[in-house]
């Protein structure tokens, strides 16, 4: 098996998309409540700042910044995939391989995670996680969207209420 090899910068910024094995599910969303208790616990143990984030039924993005001493986002990524994994009934099918492993096969194995180099990648990433309910069809406007971090960056009046604008207004989305 290949060995990944990622960018750890003590006191970087990251953009990270992590995601359920069954691409179908919309486990995220029903049980966000146990995606957030177990964000929580992570981020009471291994401290991070949370700049933006959006979770979808079988996805989520967020952009991270770490202590200046810290660069192990990986520990943190795995105690929040497993927490939220034990809080969650038992699959009577799972493979050898994930029993030896210890694994649920909820999550997939590898999430992808991206280093911010500048304020302008910063605001790509941040637009993109936004944008991103949008882009799925799960909602018209960015601010419809109740698991992201859009509501705070509105609140703060970093961004407009009616910011990305609205996908019914759009030829061809949602039907039209």
């Amino acid at each position: 098996m290949s060995r990944y090899r990622r960018a750890k910068i003590e006191g970087g910024t990251y953009f990270f998309t992590v995601t359920l094995a069954d691409r179908s599910s919309d486990l995220l969303v029903r049980h966000i409540d146990l995606l957030r208790q177990a964000y929580k616990s992570a981020q009471e143990l291994y401290p991070f700042e949370t700049l933006a984030i959006c979770v979808l039924p079988d996805h989520l993005h967020s952009v991270w910044s770490l202590p200046p001493d810290e660069a192990d986002f990986p520990l943190r990524w795995s105690l929040i995939k497993s927490k939220f994994s034990r809080g969650l009934p038992a699959d009577a099918e799972r493979t050898s391989s994930k029993i030896t492993k210890r694994e649920k096969g909820i999550w997939q194995r590898r999430y992808w995670e991206h280093t911010i180099r500048s304020d302008e990648d910063l605001t790509r990433h941040v637009d993109y996680i936004h944008f991103n309910p949008v882009k799925h069809g799960y909602v018209s406007r960015a601010s419809d969207w109740p698991h992201s971090s859009f509501a705070r960056y509105v609140a703060r009046g970093l961004l407009p209420a009616d910011w990305g604008g609205d996908a019914r207004e759009i030829p061809g989305k949602f039907g039209e």
